[in-house]
């Protein structure tokens, strides 16, 4: 994925170890219990015996407390017996010194007492820094008020960081240190910083990180998570620390192992699924198998985590973002964090899950526990539809604007302490008879109104034509034509989304509103703003005044209300609705978007109460109510149409291909032999991305899923990044993609869900090349489903 695009595996024979032992169950967590490194570094002793970690990645502050005790005992059933878990810093501090371990999904001292008693042992990564796809990656928005801010560095760096950072600690760790195994709790090892290796090299910053720790009383053992080129490159292993890697499986732990003779090595982060951006065709990393990796690691007795076991949810508005360091691309996150994982968003156990819990259970000595009863979930055949009304309008519940003297220039929100939600700007025109409004720069998401009627949108990324021509949005901070307004004095309204911040590389600084300044028809940047802070936080939505003045403005909460005899697990089907963001009883679900794929947002059976539940929903458009659906499931059912042989296809073009370094030719990505690839041409020539090759079918089929097997040889090189899917009757007129997004950067193949789709050509563009590697791209075997049309 786009966060981790640093992965970079060599190919070498996996190093066989001892079977792995029994479940490990936390069964006797005496004080004084030891988890160490062997003394040549090969592994890990727990007690002085030989230990492999099994672990499967939760996140708490993704999933219902209620839920907690559940999904732990999923991943011990599935066979594993540890559990690693991130604590999201600006989740437990949202405003500067505001501390809270204890509310709702906060408490991770709870959740790591639960994992002990369930028998789980816990790896602990605190950050501060976590990635994750969380908002920042779990830095506090406050820290963006500071103009020159620099995160992830040393104090000598930035004073304003480090000094955040040890006031976080002081809090965190004494919260851990009774919990870590020798003091009788489930910690094993904690993680310093997090893929620090893929944003810089300074060690000096990590060795500070980890001496929070001791300072603050954990004395490890400790560990870092990196790919393993970073780990070289960049200096990433602490003293006295393991090494987690980044997509790891055997042949690179055996790597690490080579170069770091003394140091314990695990795979860090394995990936049975992958996130999904707002815009792709599809939820990504739902046909990923990662069996073969797993085999060679149970064979092993290696060390690994499962990143992740169970996604949840990113509730509210604590969805990230990625965004490229070189082209600025952002790639805001959708809500579910459903990530293709072997336990879904809503806590079912996955055909993948099932397959994985039978491998590795042939590896142990004693079966895992029976698999616990799924979560009861929504069963009304069909769903069940509500009609909302309109309930108040944003305009009516505007809170007074920030004094004049704090506005004269528009400024993002965390210049006045705003975390997340809306920020009003608003100035009178004079003179104004229609032009280019132009915005340096809006992140993330605007719509403008003179004198209270819709004039247009602005995002900051392109969008497809489907989506900004009926709403008029101008994209990539193109400026938006504005047209005359029946006054030339009109007030100019700019009203702005803050999405999720980028979570990995380069760009953490995200500010979110108007960063610059705003030119009316290629005026001097306009001062002397109206700005009005709109949190959308718990306060906000419970104080709501329910007038709707102007029921043609957008802008506008509906209200829908439904009595429940009993309640379920349910999803929210808003594929009616266009953008904004849903409350049920007061809980904020988070956003959607009919730019898709997500169109329904998870609702936990906590959430809602026996009795009258209240739904309201902020659209940034609509102002006429549609129906929604109460659902069972994230998505309709899985793919089950037979898969095309590809002994009837034919290449029809394929712009690159290299044979005469190797037998690279485009026909073996389609020959159903794994062992051969397509390579384009690296010999005597690079050619440049993109890439693509064409295949004609042999016939017309309804085509309903794509499948990708990147080369199997153990090299990573051209494993496909982002990309393109078109299906049409001719290679003349291949119209709109069918799916677009970026592939996992694994071995392992990826199957893509696709909108039925029926023609006799496939095309298949390769945008770049995972973790923007090179300018190459290859293929093992591309397949698909579908019948005759």
């Amino acid at each position: 994925m786009d966060r981790r695009r640093f992965l970079s595996l060599s190919l070498i024979t996996a190093a066989t170890t001892a079977l792995a032992g029994p479940a490990d169950a936390v069964s006797a967590q005496a004080a004084g219990g030891r988890f160490t490194f062997t003394a040549d570094g090969s592994g890990f002793l727990l007690d002085g015996a030989p230990f492999q970690i099994r672990s499967g990645e939760l996140h708490p502050a993704r999933i219902p407390v209620e839920y907690w005790q559940h999904r732990i005992r999923m991943a011990k059933a599935m066979g594993l017996n540890t559990v690693s878990v991130y604590v999201m810093w600006n989740y437990v501090e949202e405003s500067p010194g505001v501390f809270d371990f204890t509310t709702d999904r906060r408490d991770i001292v709870a959740f790591l007492k639960l994992c002990q008693q369930e028998g789980m042992w816990a790896l602990l990564r605190g950050g501060p820094y976590v990635c994750g796809e969380w908002d920042l990656g779990g830095i506090p928005p406050y820290l963006l008020q500071y103009p020159d801010i620099k995160l992830r560095v040393k104090s000598a760096d930035d004073p304003h960081y480090m000094a955040a950072v040890t006031r976080y600690f002081h809090q965190l760790v004494p919260l851990i240190r009774p919990l870590m195994i020798d003091n009788g709790g489930p910690v094993l090892m904690v993680q310093v910083e997090n893929e620090y290796g893929s944003y810089g090299s300074d060690a000096a910053y990590l060795e500070e990180v980890r001496q929070l720790w001791l300072t603050n009383g954990v004395n490890g053992p400790f560990y870092t998570q990196d790919g393993l080129g970073q780990v070289a490159a960049n200096h990433t292993v602490v003293t006295g620390g393991a090494i987690g890697l980044s997509g790891g499986d055997a042949s690179s732990i055996a790597q690490a192992r080579k170069d770091y003779p003394a140091v314990p090595a695990m795979a860090g982060e394995v990936y049975p699924g992958w996130l999904t951006h707002w815009g792709d065709s599809t939820f990504q990393g739902q046909g990923a198998d990662i069996s073969a990796t797993l085999r060679g690691l149970m064979a092993g007795g290696l060390s690994f985590n499962l990143y992740m076991l169970h996604g949840g949810t990113s509730f509210g508005f604590t969805a990230g973002a990625n965004a490229d360091d070189q082209s600025g691309n952002y790639q805001p996150d959708i809500t579910s964090y459903d990530y293709g994982a072997p336990v879904t968003e809503q806590g079912r156990a996955t055909d993948a899950y099932t397959r994985y819990r039978t491998l590795i259970a042939g590896y142990l000595t004693s079966p895992p526990p029976a698999v616990p009863d799924p979560v009861p979930t929504l069963t009304r055949a069909g769903g069940l539809d509500l009609l909302p009304s309109r309930y108040a309008s944003l305009w009516d519940n505007l809170p007074a604007p920030l004094p004049a003297v704090q506005t004269v220039n528009p400024q993002p929100m965390e210049s006045y302490g705003q975390n997340s939600g809306l920020i009003l700007y608003s100035r009178q025109l004079t003179g104004f008879t229609g032009g280019p409004l132009a915005v340096r720069w809006v992140h993330d998401y605007a719509t403008v109104f003179l004198d209270g009627h819709y004039a247009g949108g602005l995002y900051r990324q392109n969008l497809p034509a489907s989506v900004t021509g009926p709403l008029n949005i101008a994209t990539a901070n193109a400026p938006l034509a504005l047209t005359a307004a029946g006054s030339t004095t009109p007030q100019l309204d700019i009203l702005v989304e803050g999405l999720g911040r980028t979570n990995y590389g380069h760009a953490l600084v995200d500010r979110k509103g108007i960063l610059e300044s705003v030119t009316v028809n290629g005026s001097a940047p306009l001062t002397g703003w109206r700005t009005t802070l709109l949190p959308l936080d718990a306060t906000f939505v419970a104080g709501l005044r329910a007038v709707v003045t102007d029921p043609h403005r957008p802008g506008i909460f509906f209200r829908a209300q439904v009595r429940l005899d009993t309640v379920a697990d349910t999803y929210l089907d808003l594929s009616n609705w266009t953008k904004g963001v849903v409350w049920v009883n007061g809980r904020n679900l988070g956003r959607y978007w009919h730019l898709g794929p997500q169109q329904r947002l998870y609702c936990p059976a906590p959430w809602l109460k026996a009795g009258l539940n209240e739904i309201l929903i902020l659209d940034l458009h609509q102002t006429d109510p549609l129906p929604i659906t109460l659902q069972a499931t994230l998505a309709g059912p899985a793919v089950s149409s037979p898969a095309i042989s590809p002994a009837g296809w034919r290449l029809v073009y394929a712009d690159s291909q290299e044979t005469a370094g190797e037998n690279g030719a485009a026909a073996n990505a389609f020959d159903g032999n794994a062992a051969t690839i397509w390579h384009t041409q690296w010999y005597a020539l690079n050619a440049p991305l993109p890439h693509e090759i064409q295949l004609d079918l042999g016939a017309r089929y309804a085509v309903d899923s794509f499948s990708y097997l990147p080369r199997q040889d153990g090299s990573a090189n051209g494993r496909i990044g982002r990309y393109e899917l078109y299906i049409a009757d001719s290679t003349s007129a291949w119209g709109t993609p069918v799916a677009t997004g970026t592939l996992p950067d694994t071995a392992s193949r990826t199957t893509l869900t696709l909108p039925t789709t029926a023609g006799r050509y496939l095309r298949l563009r390769a945008l770049t090349e995972a973790g923007n590697r090179g300018p190459w791209t290859s293929a093992a075997e591309l397949g698909i489903t579908g019948v005759p049309a």
